[in-house]
């Protein structure tokens, strides 16, 4: 029988409150550690207006939205959040060093069995274990923003990660209510930032070579792929459409796709500018405080309509 964790989380910014809304709404109870008060406020009230917007599309009803927020504890006692831990999240800025020490730390202060994740969406398992002793009880489960409403998390395994600790975090992760995989190597930048951002180099370059507008580069994903994707990842887009096809098609269009290195020139020249997109309001696109809002709700809007899907499927 699998066993019930006690879970702890290291950070109550973006991804810890989240990931604690996230717990709290499958009837978990994790305890968060923020950093100072400040940090704590942000992320109680940052939990409640995520819950106030689930009412609002109807995912959850007030009395449940208030259950749920009562199970998430925050704490500024790091000894209070982990003391009764049998799992714990950390969820602090993608810093190497910073990561590496408090690892450490938990690592000394924590039982041998407790298990030690990172939500990191790049850094080695391996590198964050560097200076602990018990390096097979660390893991990296990698959320995705915004944790509480994307289902996919990667567990990486480091180069010492036991089999009973990625699947005590399957099971974990599970009893979360999301989707998790499991990465068997560790490899830079886990599976899905690697298609990412290789899709990103290519739009950059299709971009560059004056092939269409960026409009007209986001609406051909939106509209094509965009809407196919949910259902059929690559391979079996690939096994629906022919392998015959695919492979005849790979031949002459793997060789003309962009090779670049790094960032192509017009990504290189925004952020030389200070244009780093939404937070500046200035980026590919102009975003204005009101551009701004129509597309952060409208993104929110649909992950909620995928979200309300998983659930009647459950």
């Amino acid at each position: 029988m699998a066993m019930s964790e006690t879970l702890a989380i290291i950070g109550a910014g973006t991804m810890g409150h989240s990931i604690a809304l996230t717990a709290a709404m499958a009837g978990l109870a994790p305890t968060v550690w923020g950093s100072d008060s400040a940090d704590i406020a942000r992320g109680q009230q940052g939990m409640l207006e995520k819950l106030r917007i689930l009412q609002d599309y109807e995912v959850i009803k007030q009395e449940e939205a208030e259950k749920t927020a009562a199970r998430v504890t925050f704490t500024l006692s790091l000894e209070a959040c982990i003391q009764d831990a049998t799992f714990i999240i950390e969820a602090i800025p993608e810093n190497l060093p910073l990561k590496q020490e408090w690892f450490r730390n938990l690592d000394d202060t924590c039982s041998p069995d407790v298990i030690l994740a990172s939500n990191t969406s790049g850094l080695s398992p391996t590198d964050i274990a560097l200076h602990t002793v018990h390096k097979a009880r660390t893991v990296v489960t990698h959320f995705w923003n915004p944790a509480h409403l994307i289902p996919l998390v990667e567990i990486v395994r480091g180069e010492q990660t036991s089999d009973q600790t990625v699947e005590r975090a399957l099971q974990q992760l599970n009893r979360m209510n999301k989707k998790p995989i499991v990465l068997k190597k560790d490899i830079l930048g886990s599976i899905g930032n690697r298609l990412q951002y290789a899709l990103f180099r290519e739009a950059q370059y299709i971009l560059e070579q004056g092939v269409a507008t960026m409009e007209d580069i986001d609406a051909a994903v939106r509209y094509s792929i965009g809407r196919r994707l949910p259902v059929t990842g690559p391979f079996m887009t690939a096994d629906m459409g022919g392998l015959d096809v695919f492979h005849s098609i790979s031949s002459y269009l793997f060789p003309d796709l962009s090779t670049e290195q790094g960032s192509l020139s017009l990504m290189r020249r925004l952020v030389e500018e200070g244009k780093y997109g939404q937070k500046s309001g200035e980026g590919f696109y102009r975003w204005s405080p009101e551009f701004s809002q129509t597309m952060n709700q409208a993104r929110e809007r649909e992950l909620i309509e995928w979200l309300k899907k998983d659930l009647s499927e459950k």
